[in-house]
């Protein structure tokens, strides 16, 4: 396995716009979200990394800073009531602007009706939806002097295409792909994009080698044949958060290997 300074050396920018931009991902102690931080920060922007664990965040922020990436951590819990505030507290003490949100963190359990909780519920709905809807209004009120920014979030094929135990998650991330558009449209005449990014099964770095038949299992449901990974993800953030995208709003990019694609896995047709 790769560390972060080979992952971060292997990427090829793209992006030149990027350059000094200052980008907020949530979430990105670890991850998908440390992914998708890496790439920006590849891309040469500068980074705040925010995430729950205060180890997490520290450690990624001593790589980051180990490779000459500006870097602003920032450690805390979007289930308190202040957290959001907290956070862009500490972001405007440091910037001035912020260029690209990406609301990655998110409360990952999944489960069946007869057990989804109602204090798992709660909890999703806080760090799942209301976190993402108040982080993204503090970022359109930091964007709007510029008349430019990009929102994204980090939505699931699980939003449109049910997991078989998938409450509360599910319900969640379908109500922040319907946030993206009623976003999108709001803030479409200010210049700031919004759109969202619905993973498929990626790859977790850490636990690949100790889950390879679980993984071989799973990608043998993919018609892509293989399990994404995080960099992937990483890609599709700096594509919609670039000028490329400078058309593209209130739109869902599935990086999932034809998951939502397909009616039924391969060799199991209905």
């Amino acid at each position: 396995m790769m560390d972060t300074s080979e992952l971060y050396a292997s990427i090829r920018p793209r992006y030149p716009e990027f350059k000094d931009h200052v980008a907020l991902v949530t979430g990105s102690g670890l991850g998908i979200g440390k992914a998708i931080a890496l790439r920006l920060a590849r891309e040469g922007m500068r980074l705040v990394i925010h995430g729950k664990e205060e180890a997490d965040v520290a450690q990624t922020v001593r790589e980051f800073e180990a490779l000459g990436v500006d870097t602003l951590g920032v450690c805390t819990d979007f289930s308190q009531s202040d957290g959001v505030d907290h956070l862009f507290d500490v972001l405007r003490q440091r910037h001035t602007r912020l260029d690209v949100l990406v609301n990655n963190a998110a409360d990952l359990r999944r489960t069946d009706l007869d057990h989804a909780t109602t204090e798992m519920f709660d909890y999703q709905l806080e760090v799942n939806l209301r976190a993402p809807y108040l982080c993204s209004v503090q970022a359109a009120a930091m964007m709007r002097p510029a008349k430019t920014g990009a929102i994204i979030n980090i939505s699931s094929v699980g939003a449109q295409r049910a997991h078989w135990r998938g409450l509360p998650y599910d319900l969640t991330k379908g109500a922040l792909e319907s946030m993206t558009r009623v976003m999108a449209i709001n803030l479409a005449s200010e210049g700031i994009r919004v759109n969202a990014i619905a993973p498929g099964a990626i790859l977790r770095r850490q636990t690949a080698a100790a889950n390879a038949e679980k993984t071989r299992e799973i990608a043998g449901r993919i018609p892509m044949g293989r399990l994404g990974s995080d960099l992937e993800v990483g890609a599709a953030v700096a594509f919609l958060a670039s000028e490329d995208a400078s058309y593209v709003t209130g739109h869902v990019l599935f990086v999932d290997g034809g998951i939502t694609a397909q009616i039924s896995p391969p060799g199991q047709p209905i």
